[in-house]
């Protein structure tokens, strides 16, 4: 087999492994991570975000609190399998988030602090294709296929089990049923070679939450519908390592507190993520985001640095590299 249909069938077991993101951390999910693979291709991750800002990154409704400053560190472990339904390529996951956040708020000239650690709440996360290429379920089909123009639907659904502490504002599990219904588009521009490929993408999406009944000792916290949209234009710098230009924009998500409602986000926000394929089984990414501010204290303010090692097999590959070694 030659070296460009080695590639190929690499980069087609590790596709999968992306979508293990951090769905949490600024609402947004980098580039590349809604490629198709190899049928039966595994993926685990092991993903690391240090945060800052004046919302909890373990809340992806992202409820401000003005005047405050958060910190927090975020580990995330999980697991995904690529399959076919039918025709169409589908990948199901789970991630679990834990790590620590640490705060001060300013309130009436008073400053108060407080954190927690812990487990968060489990990420369940299912996607088919719906427009695009059919599943990739052998060599020949890895080695025809190009994206083009490729649409899934995507649905995620959090399990409220995480640490939560009534008592507190900032908390590491959230207490209330979550999720997103989003529909991830890859747009190929150009050839499809590694080293060579380009793509621009888009994830346009809707965060709905249940209500927190315990929220800070029996109130009833409610938070409208979030709309989110993320976009993405990556390219190969060569066949083993690309970068991409990411903007995210959230709006809606109006918090509400015993019936007292709060501000509705609006914001945009933006970085850069580089990837580097060290091996057939090893993805390392990196990357950094930041939102777009003005000076009031009421719009959202995070930033955060992610780091993720993420280790990727098919027993189809993993059997021929045993081959190619006797």
């Amino acid at each position: 087999m030659n070296k460009l249909s080695w590639s190929r069938l690499v980069a087609a077991s590790l596709a999968v492994v992306g979508a293990l993101a951090s769905t949490q951390a600024l609402a947004q999910v980098p580039g590349r991570f809604y490629w198709h693979g190899l049928v039966g291709a595994n993926g685990v991750p092991l993903i690391f975000n240090s945060l800052t800002g004046n919302s909890n990154p373990f809340d992806p409704s992202h409820q401000v609190t003005p005047n405050a400053s958060f910190d927090a560190t975020m580990a995330m472990m999980g697991y995904a399998k690529m399959f076919a339904l039918g025709d169409r390529s589908a990948m199901a996951a789970i991630i679990l988030p834990m790590g620590r956040i640490s705060g001060d708020a300013s309130l009436a000239g008073r400053t108060a602090s407080q954190s927690a650690s812990g487990f968060g709440d489990p990420m369940l996360e299912f996607a088919v294709n719906v427009i695009g290429p059919k599943a990739q379920r052998n060599i020949p089909d890895v080695l025809r296929y190009e994206p083009g123009f490729s649409m899934d639907l995507l649905a995620d659904l959090a399990l409220p089990i995480g640490e939560y502490n009534s008592n507190q504002a900032l908390n590491i599990g959230q207490n209330r049923w979550y999720g997103r219904i989003g529909a991830p588009i890859v747009w190929q521009l150009g050839d499809w070679v590694p080293g060579r490929r380009t793509t621009l993408e888009f994830l346009p999406a809707v965060w709905l939450f249940g209500d927190n009944t315990d929220y800070l000792g029996g109130q009833r916290l409610k938070t409208d519908p979030m709309f989110q949209l993320d976009a993405h234009l990556t390219r190969d710098f060569t066949e083993h390592f690309w970068g991409a230009l990411d903007l995210s924009w959230y709006t809606g998500g109006k918090a509400s507190i015993n019936g007292v409602a709060g501000e509705k986000l609006n914001n945009v926000g933006g970085g850069l993520t580089l990837g580097y394929t060290i091996n057939s089984n090893l993805n390392l990414t990196v990357g950094y985001k930041s939102t777009f501010n003005s000076s009031s204290p009421g719009e959202l303010r995070m930033d955060g640095f992610m780091i993720s090692l993420v280790y990727g097999w098919h027993p189809l590959i993993e059997g021929m590299k045993r081959l190619k070694n006797e």
